[in-house]
């Protein structure tokens, strides 16, 4: 098991030359200003369709058009365009372009590994290809807030709000039943005058729609699942939390232990691997890769200064990016943060199987809600949005992955 403690300063460029770099003001992007620092908005996004071809979409500024959301007195729905634009390597020219609308400021769109992608805005989940048209996939009784996907991509994790139990519409997916049919929602606590969340979290098979397991929430969940089943964190003595595998058809399995000063945030970056992120005692990051098998690959620690991690991986699950904003000092309830006080974003890439880092490189501007790495399918690839420029670096050919336990 390999064992790295990150640096607390980046350099002030890439630690590779980039081997290709396409110049995104040409395309009409505009970095969004300062006021925008903490809001946490999806103001663009960056994925590889394939080994040589990248979507890049991103927010076009200019006047918001706000509605009166249904059964409520305030404008607080936010109508934005998005360009969107397909590239091909290494001239950077636009093979296909076109602009979409979506009415939130959270993330918008999700790469799938066949090179089509997933789409939400509002009540609706849509799935979109290299054309850049979009069809419809699923349709929700509310809206639909976040999802993830297992890495097979078999399977959809949704959150959405749903205040009221209804019958759902043709082609609609069902509500859990709740004990009124007439119920009120309190927009201060998010629970309707029978005491129940309006929260619903899903779990759906993403070829047929089909749920396989729904529940009414108190909040926004991030469940990791593979083919096999769910992954919680269970309390254990002291600061040690143990990683469940809740099996569909049955039974768990405890996969290994972290020591985490708060619930570690689970992610599978393959079927047989996964990456548990705790927390130190002054708020620090620790990166933690386990195998289903029940083994410790690598640990990385990170320094306090770097906050608000996000996650991007390959679709073969073979590397990682770990994003981070890097600021002037840790950020605690006696120190909190101020956006003077963030200094830079910063990326680290990770071979997923050894813990290796082939890259590491600021990005600017800074997106808080991430959107400017990219990962190519084969993880050969790593594109990033920097320096006015979408610069694409060519890695080595990754550490092969440890093979799933049977």
């Amino acid at each position: 098991m390999k064992t790295r403690f990150l640096i607390g300063k980046f350099p002030d460029k890439p630690s590779i030359p980039p081997s290709i770099s396409i110049p995104v003001e040409p395309l009409g992007f505009v970095p969004p200003g300062a006021i925008y620092m903490g809001a946490r908005n999806a103001l663009a996004s960056l994925d590889f369709i394939d080994e040589n071809r990248l979507l890049f979409t991103f927010h076009v500024p200019g006047l918001l058009h706000r509605e009166t959301a249904p059964g409520q007195d305030t404008q607080d729905v936010v109508e934005r365009k998005i360009r969107a634009v397909v590239l091909t390597l290494p001239q950077g020219a636009i093979e296909t372009e076109t602009q979409w609308t979506v009415h939130d400021r959270v993330r918008y769109i999700w790469m799938l590994a066949n090179g089509h992608f997933l789409f939400r805005d509002r009540n609706n989940l849509l799935e979109g290809d290299s054309s850049l048209k979009l069809k419809p996939l699923l349709d929700f009784p509310g809206p639909l807030l976040w999802l993830d996907l297992d890495p097979a991509q078999q399977y959809l994790v949704t959150n959405s709000r749903e205040p009221q139990a209804k019958p759902a519409k043709p082609g609609e997916v069902p509500s859990p039943s709740t004990a009124s049919a007439d119920v009120t929602v309190d927009a201060d606590t998010g629970e309707d005058d029978a005491g129940s969340p309006d929260m619903i979290v899903r779990i759906l098979r993403r070829d047929t729609g089909d749920v396989m397991l729904v529940s009414r929430v108190r909040s926004a969940v991030h469940l990791p699942i593979n083919s096999e089943g769910y992954l919680e964190n269970l309390r254990g003595r002291a600061n040690q939390w143990m990683l469940n595998l809740s099996y569909f058809n049955g039974g768990s399995k405890i996969l290994g232990s972290v020591d985490s000063n708060c619930s570690p945030s689970d992610d599978f970056l393959s079927p047989g691997e996964v990456l548990a992120t705790g927390c130190g005692p002054a708020g620090e990051s620790k990166l933690v890769a386990i195998t289903t098998a029940g083994k410790t690959l690598w640990t990385t620690q990170a320094p306090s200064t770097e906050i608000w991690p996000q996650l991007v991986v390959a679709a073969n699950g073979s590397r990682l990016a770990w994003e981070t904003l890097d600021t002037s000092h840790p950020v605690n309830s006696f120190a909190p943060l101020g956006t003077e006080d963030i200094k830079e974003q910063s990326v680290t890439v990770f071979d997923a199987a050894t813990g290796d880092i082939p890259l590491v490189s600021p990005v600017s501007p800074m997106l808080d809600a991430g959107g400017n790495v990219a990962i190519s399918p084969s993880g050969r690839r790593v594109a990033l949005l920097n320096a006015g420029a979408i610069q694409v670096f060519d890695l080595p050919a990754p550490s092969a992955l440890p093979a799933p336990k049977k």
